[in-house]
C-alpha cells in the first residue's frame, strides 16, 4: 500500500550538524578540482614555453585561459562554501551555548525548589531552643564535676604563712631526707637505740652474799 499511495511520515528535517558536514564534503570536492586545474595549468605552461609565436602557441593559450577562468570560477565557490560552514559553525557553537545555558537554569531551578521545600521543614527557634538547652546541659555537667571533685574536712581557705611555720617546725627546710631515711616525725618513738652505755650491774646478787655470812 505505501508503494501505491506512498508514505506518511515525514523526512527528518537536517540539523546544523548535517548542513556543516555536508557543505565541508562540497569544499573537498571543490579543492580537489582546483589541484587537478592547477596540473593542467602547469602543462600548459610548459607548452607555451618549448614553442615559438605562431597559431599553435596562441590556441595553447586559449586552452589555457580557459583553465584559468573555471579555477577562478572554482575558487570563488570555496570562499563561499567556507564562509558559509564558518557561520554555521558559529551558529552550532552559539546553540550550544544556548542549550548548556537553558540546562544551568533548569538545575538551578530544581535545586531553588529543593532547598525551598527544605528549609520549610527548619524553624530557626528550634535550633536556637537546642542550642540554649545543650550550653545549660554542658554547664550542669560541669557542675556534677566540680562536685564530684571537691574534698571533704579540708578547709577551703589555708593559710600560707600557717603552712611554711609548720614546715619550719618540722626541720625539712634545714636537714635535707635522704632517698632510703625516714623522717623523724615518722620515726617510732618506742624503738630501743642503736647503742648502751654499759652493761647492766647485778646488784642484786651482791647484796644477797653478806645476809648469808652473817646468819652462820
Amino acid at each position: 500500500m505505501n508503494r501505491i499511495f506512498g508514505s506518511n511520515k515525514a523526512k527528518p528535517k537536517p540539523s546544523l550538524n548535517d548542513a556543516i558536514q555536508s557543505t565541508d564534503t562540497r569544499m573537498g570536492s571543490v579543492e580537489v578540482k582546483i589541484k587537478k586545474l592547477d596540473a593542467e595549468l602547469g602543462v600548459f605552461k610548459g607548452q607555451m614555453a618549448k614553442m615559438r609565436e605562431g597559431p599553435g602557441k596562441a590556441a595553447v593559450q586559449q586552452r589555457a585561459l580557459r583553465v584559468l577562468k573555471q579555477k577562478r570560477m572554482y575558487e570563488n565557490q570555496l570562499l563561499q562554501l567556507q564562509q558559509q560552514s564558518y557561520n554555521m559553525e558559529q551558529a552550532a557553537m552559539t546553540t550550544e551555548n544556548l542549550k548548556n545555558t537553558m540546562a544551568t537554569v533548569d538545575a538551578m531551578k530544581v535545586a531553588n525548589k529543593e532547598m525551598k521545600k527544605q528549609y520549610k521543614g527548619i524553624d530557626i527557634d528550634k535550633i536556637e531552643s537546642i542550642h540554649y538547652d545543650m550550653e545549660d546541659l554542658i554547664e550542669q555537667a560541669n557542675d556534677i564535676q566540680e562536685s564530684l571533685g571537691r574534698s571533704y574536712g579540708v578547709p577551703d581557705e589555708v593559710d600560707e604563712a600557717d603552712l611554711q611555720a609548720e614546715l619550719d617546725a618540722l626541720g625539712l627546710d634545714d636537714e635535707p631526707i635522704g632517698e632510703n631515711e625516714t623522717p623523724s616525725y615518722l620515726q617510732d618513738s618506742t624503738a630501743l637505740p642503736d647503742f648502751v652505755d654499759s652493761a647492766p650491774i647485778e646488784e642484786l646478787g651482791q647484796t644477797n652474799t653478806p645476809t648469808a655470812e652473817v646468819a652462820r
